[in-house]
């Protein structure tokens, strides 16, 4: 249940928790469920689902986080007026009574908000809260870059009566309905309590940051830094507590407005806790032995370290493909990497199927945009670049690089001074894909005279090292859409800047106006004409080395019922365990 589904969030591993897919093979059949005795069938509450991640998220702000953890995480604590139905995709009334109301010439969206939703606290929920949260994207001061760019062209919101909201916008879009359905409706209360941003008006927020007022400041300054380890929303599981490289715990809210009404995900599972470990050999360990019900496994473990009768006794495996794409992103202002004929001789320095075999074992798809695979927008045509070294280095002689001081090393004079080829690969932490690639890369390098670096970081050092721009090269992957993709929030040249997600500082003027052009385009097919385009100018200019789509591979503990991989991937809102199973009591919920 990641939020916001048109935008893209950071994947630190594989994807997390309820991990997306499209197609889904189901392991070990031949080892059947455990099965208690008269066992009943009805979902009961009771027990704790413990899900591995593979470090703490980067904070718990609901509008400042964008890594697919704090996405999941907060996914079971902040609802939104809209969500998708898990089977069909289609967009439902959540926290909202029906669909919006929308204008012939797609303006103006009026939303109506169910009376009985209220928040954590038992505040009711109601159009002022609305009004807060879209403010709150709205205001420049807010680190919320990545989030903000799907908002630019709401110019004023108000409300009509106390639970109803209309949304003015400037200009068609055509995931509009979604994207103002999908906001994280926030308690204004608890995330504004001297109501800073009541007298403020959209114009207000339209001024450059140099002429805000200081209550916006004052605002900002608060939300930015107060609100990064302690959610509150509507959604049927409360925060609990954070353990700083342990655990993150949510408790389900026995008072949640939406039990018993329809439509409404039904949550079973009392507690869902997120234990953290770095090295996935240890997590598997810690899976073996009890202390985890569910993870991600890593291809070596999939194929090697989880195929015992035992294991199949006491767990399912799920494969399939998730929504999500790796990369190998260069820094467009590196000396190095200005030249796209350097980039290009990288990708066919890069053995990407060869990877996809050695270090994915056959799991995964090599990928040459950033569309879902499964798309119809991906553009299946384009040049698949093949593994060669040898046109690599007439790309680099080309474009000026020898080895002019006999030291092994490549080198050119750039801007008046004689460079190297020599540069560093970031990845984060316990990611042992990405490792290995990287790794692999660097050898091969080595053999053309390139000299490469590997540096491995914590998760929130490296992402903040990649939000600044603090890199030469970097391996990374997005976790996106199932549905129609907005690709603006990664390639528009005006997110380069002040943390926006071009984090490799790309700038193409043309790609620039089939971004803007495509969100007003509502005829699917023109989007789609469009969308090649924009393909076919990544695939000349190779921004990224794009990688693979992978498999992801889930294992869960067959205490669990109602597990069933659906086209956004397994959903833990689903899952319960039956009485005579569950292995954690009042005993251990009351500590």
């Amino acid at each position: 249940m990641l939020r916001g589904s048109w935008r893209l969030v950071l994947s630190l591993f594989l994807l997390m928790g309820c991990r997306g897919g499209e197609t889904a093979d189901t392991e070990n059949r031949s080892a059947p469920p455990i099965v208690a005795k008269q066992e009943a069938t009805t979902p009961v509450t009771g027990d704790w689902l413990v899900t591995h991640i593979l470090s703490d998220p980067e904070q718990l702000n609901p509008l400042t986080s964008n890594d697919a953890g704090a996405s999941e995480i907060l996914g079971y604590i902040i609802e939104s007026l809209l969500t998708r139905d898990p089977r069909t995709l289609e967009l439902k009334p959540l926290l909202a009574e029906t669909r919006p109301v929308i204008s012939a010439d797609k303006l103006t969206y009026t939303f109506k908000i169910r009376r009985d939703a209220h928040f954590q606290d038992g505040r009711p929920l109601t159009g002022e809260d609305v009004l807060f949260s879209i403010k709150a994207i709205k205001c420049p001061l807010v680190n919320a870059p990545f989030l903000r760019v799907y908002y630019d062209s709401v110019v004023d919101a108000r409300l009509l009566d106390e639970y109803t909201i209309q949304f003015k916008i400037k200009e068609p879009y055509f995931l509009n309905e979604s994207v103002l359905g999908e906001i994280s409706i926030l308690p204004r209360h608890y995330y504004d309590p001297s109501n800073l941003l009541k007298v403020i008006t959209f114009a207000d927020l339209r001024k450059s940051s140099d002429q805000l007022s200081q209550q916006v400041k004052q605002f900002a300054d608060d939300f930015n830094r107060k609100y990064d380890r302690n959610p509150m929303g509507s959604g049927p599981y409360k925060f609990r507590v954070w353990k700083t490289g342990q655990a993150v715990e949510l408790e389900r809210d026995e008072n949640y407005w939406g039990y018993n009404k329809k439509g409404i995900d039904q949550p079973y599972i009392d507690r869902q806790v997120y234990r953290v470990f770095n090295n996935l050999d240890a997590a598997l360990v810690t899976l073996k032995s009890g202390g985890l019900d569910t993870m991600n496994l890593s291809p070596i473990q999939h194929v090697r370290g989880s195929s015992s009768e035992r294991f199949k006794r006491e767990f399912q495996k799920y494969e399939y493909f998730a929504p999500n794409y790796s990369y190998l992103g260069w820094n467009n202002n590196h000396p190095i990497f200005r030249d796209k004929r350097v980039r290009k001789a990288m990708t066919y320095f890069t053995n990407r199927k060869q990877l996809v075999k050695t270090v994915l074992f056959g799991l995964g798809e090599v990928v040459e945009s950033p569309i879902y695979f499964f798309r119809p927008e991906y553009d299946k045509n384009l040049l698949s670049y093949p593994f060669d070294p040898q046109k690599g280095l007439e790309l680099l002689k080309e474009a000026g690089w020898s080895d002019t001081d006999g030291d092994g090393v490549l080198d050119k004079m750039i801007d008046g001074k004689r460079v190297p080829l020599r540069f560093e690969i970031q990845i984060n932490s316990g990611n042992p894909v990405r490792k290995s690639v990287a790794l692999t890369l660097q050898d091969e390098l080595r053999r053309y005279g390139i000299a490469a670096s590997v540096r491995e970081l914590d998760w929130t050092i490296f992402l903040d090292n990649v939000k600044n721009h603090k890199f030469d090269a970097v391996i990374l992957g997005w976790a996106m859409s199932m549905g129609e993709p907005d690709a603006y929030q990664v390639w528009h040249s005006s997110q380069a800047a002040n943390k926006g997600s071009n984090h490799i500082s790309y700038r193409n003027p043309r790609v620039d106006q089939i971004l803007e052009q495509y969100r007003r385009e509502f005829d699917p097919k023109k989007r789609i004409a469009l969308y090649r385009e924009f393909q076919e100018i990544l695939s000349d200019e190779q921004p990224y080395t794009f990688l693979f789509v992978n498999k992801s591979v889930t294992t869960v503990n067959r205490r669990f019922r109602g597990v069933e991989v659906l086209p956004g991937g397994l959903r833990p809102i689903e899952w319960w365990a039956p009485a005579a199973l569950q292995r954690y009591g009042q005993r251990l919920a009351a500590n």
